[in-house]
C-alpha cells in the first residue's frame, strides 16, 4: 500500500504534549499538569499557527487515550459564537459525568475571542458551576478581547511565535518524512514568508509538492503571491537613490508578475524600510508615511497609485538626505 494511503492512526503515533515546537516554557508547565491529571481551566493566547489547537489535543490524547473522544469537546468559537451555543451544546456536555479515569472531561473553545460578550458572561457562570466534573481550554489570538472575569479563571499560556530554527527543524522534519526534494533556498523562503506559523508554511510546502518534485524559492514566492525580498529591496533602493521611474518599472512587474495586493507590497516595503542603512531620522520619516499609506489603502484607495506615491515620497526623502 502507498504509504500516502495509509490512515493516520497506523501511521502516526498520537500527539503528546513533548510533540511541540518552540513553547518550551509552555510545555514544562503543561506536562506538570498531564502528569497529575489535575488540570485547572486554560487560556492559551498567542500569534497563528504557533501550537494553541495541538496543544489541546496532545493533552487530550494524554490524558484519556483511545478514549478522548467521549471527554473532548472540540468547538470553534468563531462559527458557533452566540449564547444559544453556552447555554445549549456545551452546557450539556459540561454537565455529564466522565466516562474515564480522569476525573474531568475538557471543553476546547477555539479562537474564543470571537465569542459574544453575552457569551462571555455565560460561559463564566458554565465555568463555575460545572468546575467538578468539567474543564475548560480556551485559545485566542488577543487575550485582551477574553472578558476579565474569565481570565481571572484560567491559567494563562502565553504562545510566541516560533523562532527560525524551531520552523527549519519542522520543515526538514517533514520533507523527510514525507520524501518531498526542497531546495536550501526554498527552504529559506518558506521560513521567510511564513512569518512565524507553522500551518502556514504546512499549507505552503503542501501546494509546493503538488505543483513541482523539486520546491525552489521560485516557487514557493509565486504560490505565497510575494515577491522575493531581493526585488522589493531593488525597488525601494532604486527609489530612494532618485530613479524613481525606474523604481515604478520594477514595481509594476512585481505586482502584476506575483499578482501581490497593495497591501501585500506595502508590508513588504515596510519590512526593507526598517532594514536600510540611512539615518533614523529618515526611517522615521518614511515609516511614518507608510502608516499613513496603510492607513489610505485601509479606506479604499486605489492600491496602485498610493503604492507609487509612497515611492515617490521615498525618493523625495532620499534627495533630501542626500
Amino acid at each position: 500500500m502507498d504509504a500516502k494511503f495509509i490512515p493516520w492512526t497506523e501511521k502516526y503515533r498520537p500527539l503528546k504534549v513533548e510533540d511541540i515546537v518552540g513553547q518550551k516554557a509552555v510545555v514544562e508547565r503543561l506536562r506538570m499538569y498531564v502528569k497529575e491529571k489535575n488540570l485547572p481551566n486554560l487560556l492559551f493566547a498567542g500569534p497563528a499557527g504557533v501550537g494553541k489547537t495541538t496543544a489541546a489535543i496532545a493533552i487530550a490524547h494524554e490524558l484519556y487515550g483511545d478514549d478522548y473522544r467521549e471527554s473532548f469537546l472540540e468547538l470553534n468559537a468563531s462559527d458557533e459564537r452566540g449564547i444559544d451555543i453556552v447555554r445549549g451544546k456545551i452546557k450539556d456536555f459540561a454537565r455529564s459525568v466522565p466516562i474515564a479515569d480522569v476525573p474531568f472531561k475538557i471543553i476546547f473553545l477555539d479562537e474564543a475571542d470571537a465569542l459574544t460578550a453575552d457569551a462571555q458572561n455565560a460561559l463564566r457562570r458554565t465555568m463555575e458551576m460545572y468546575a467538578n466534573v468539567t474543564r475548560f481550554i480556551l485559545s485566542c489570538n488577543y487575550s485582551s478581547k477574553i472578558i476579565e472575569p474569565i481570565q481571572s479563571r484560567c491559567a494563562v499560556f502565553r504562545f510566541t511565535q516560533l523562532e527560525k530554527e524551531d520552523m527549519e527543524k519542522m520543515v526538514h522534519h517533514i520533507i523527510k518524512s514525507e520524501d518531498v526534494e526542497m531546495s536550501k533556498d526554498g527552504v529559506d523562503a518558506l521560513i521567510d514568508v511564513s512569518e512565524g506559523d507553522m500551518r502556514k508554511a504546512i499549507n505552503l510546502l503542501q501546494s509546493a509538492s503538488l505543483h513541482t518534485k523539486k520546491i525552489t524559492e521560485k516557487h514557493i514566492y509565486s504560490l505565497a503571491a510575494r515577491a522575493r525580498p531581493q526585488e522589493v529591496s531593488e525597488i525601494v533602493q532604486k527609489a530612494y537613490s532618485g530613479e524613481f521611474s525606474e523604481a515604478r518599472k520594477l514595481l509594476e512587474k512585481v505586482m502584476v508578475g506575483y499578482g501581490m495586493s497593495g497591501q501585500d507590497v506595502l508590508d513588504q516595503i515596510y519590512s526593507e524600510v526598517v532594514r536600510m542603512n540611512i539615518p533614523d531620522r529618515a526611517k522615521v520619516r518614511l515609516v511614518d508615511r507608510i502608516g499613513e499609506y496603510n492607513f489610505r489603502l485601509s479606506e479604499g484607495a486605489d492600491e496602485r497609485i498610493q503604492i507609487t506615491a509612497l515611492l515617490a515620497q521615498i525618493a523625495l526623502e532620499g534627495k533630501n538626505n542626500n
